[in-house]
């Protein structure tokens, strides 16, 4: 075998070394890459697409749910007012412009919790003087006891309600506001289908 036979074989074997290392280089960076893209940039963009369908989630389009309620009487500015869920009476007089000069503050309850659809009556001195409206009075129609607007010493005249379950109607009126009809009654712990029996025909809402 001569020198330049040699030679040849030693620049092959030279350059199929090469061409095997350049296929791992390429086989490295391909294993480090998703599609082309370097991992890095992967998560980057894994991250931007996961708060991109948070921001189209439901939650986020969610908006703030509200009441509304008309306001009348002895306020400013009487009209129908939309205000936040939660909201209490004093708050919907507010958007009303307050209350008049002449308007008599012991007859509104404005601590009461707000319920959409809801009339909100807010009457003078001179009508007060004159006669509480039934409403306000806490009797309505034929001197029936108005679960909406009684107090507790009105409740506690009704057969099988004492102070505590006075109180108990008082507190989930205050929560959940105005009672929808009187069976709602019985949602009040301590107040089943034995106790309705003997108030259903002297309460009303």
């Amino acid at each position: 075998m001569n020198i330049r036979y040699l030679w040849l074989l030693l620049l092959a074997a030279v350059l199929i070394g090469g061409c095997a290392g350049n296929t791992e280089r390429s086989y490295e960076l391909t294993s480090g890459s998703v599609q082309g893209i370097p991992e890095e940039d992967a998560e980057k963009a894994e991250d931007a697409k996961g708060t991109e369908a948070d921001s189209m989630s439901p939650e986020a389009d969610a908006s703030e749910k509200s009441v509304f309620v008309y306001v009348c009487g002895a306020v400013m500015f009487p009209g129908v007012y939309e205000l936040p869920d939660g909201s209490r009476v004093y708050e919907a007089v507010a958007a009303a412009g307050g209350l008049r000069e002449d308007a008599d503050e012991k007859c509104l309850n404005q601590a009461e919790l707000l319920h959409d659809g809801q009339q909100i009556t807010v009457y003078t001195e001179d009508e007060a003087a004159a006669g509480l409206p039934e409403s306000l009075d806490g009797t309505g129609s034929e001197g029936k006891i108005n679960l909406n607007t009684a107090g507790k010493e009105q409740l506690m005249t009704l057969p099988g309600i004492g102070e505590t379950k006075a109180e108990a109607i008082l507190d989930y009126r205050e929560k959940q506001g105005n009672f929808s009809d009187i069976e709602e009654v019985k949602n009040i712990e301590g107040i089943k289908e034995k106790v309705f029996e003997k108030i259903k025909d002297l309460i009303e809402v």
